[in-house]
């Protein structure tokens, strides 16, 4: 009897260890997200504003990414905005100053009452980079545009950032008027939103995955 219930643990205790190795391989390889899927998350006001609290002083973003299989839909929406203003929305490497690559995604115009709205459709995931396998010549459409790239190994951008599209509305709102290269023509105002509830290294779009 003892020989036959040692038999039965060791029987028991194997199938065990299976399934338990089983299900840590199936963790460590953890499926893409399906189509279809959401994450959320808030975008903040900039930290560098701290200094000046009549600055957009209750400014919020939220955003919601959408897997659609190959791309994700990302929906940014902010409030308690300057009304019928511009802004222009950046997806870059770390969420303050210097900021490191970053790549113009989209303008966001806000109506009277500071609300705005835009919907992009993209790569907004953990995949998310910009490479430069060589440096070549670049277009030159503005004076302050560079005349070649530089070459750069793949450098993840998982952050978002929201700038003022005018350095004359962001100083009429309480803030600096600083002029930073963040729109069309690179005469942008300074950043009033971003992931910086997020830590550098960890952007929000790291947590959608392909």
């Amino acid at each position: 009897m003892h020989s036959i219930l040692s038999q039965a643990l060791r029987a028991t205790f194997a199938v065990t260890s299976v399934v338990a190795m089983a299900a840590s391989l199936s963790l460590a390889a953890a499926p893409a997200q399906a189509a279809g899927s959401t994450y959320k998350f808030k975008m903040v006001r900039s930290a560098a504003l701290n200094a000046f609290p009549a600055c957009v002083a209750d400014a919020k973003g939220s955003v919601k990414i959408v897997k659609n299989g190959v791309t994700e839909t990302m929906t940014v929406t902010v409030d308690n905005l300057p009304p019928n203003t511009g802004f222009d929305l950046f997806v870059i490497q770390q969420p303050g100053a210097p900021f490191g690559m970053a790549w113009y995604q989209s303008d966001l115009e806000t109506d009277q009452y500071g609300h705005g709205q835009v919907k992009v459709v993209g790569r907004f995931s953990d995949e998310t980079f910009i490479v430069a396998p060589g440096s070549v010549a670049a277009p030159h459409e503005h004076d302050s545009d560079a005349a070649s790239n530089p070459a750069t190994a793949p450098v993840h951008t998982f952050h978002l950032g929201l700038w003022f599209n005018s350095p004359t509305d962001a100083g009429n709102n309480g803030c600096p008027s600083t002029v930073t290269p963040f729109n069309g023509e690179h005469a942008a105002g300074v950043q009033l939103l971003n992931t910086g509830n997020f830590p550098d290294l960890q952007g929000p779009l790291l947590n959608v995955k392909s």
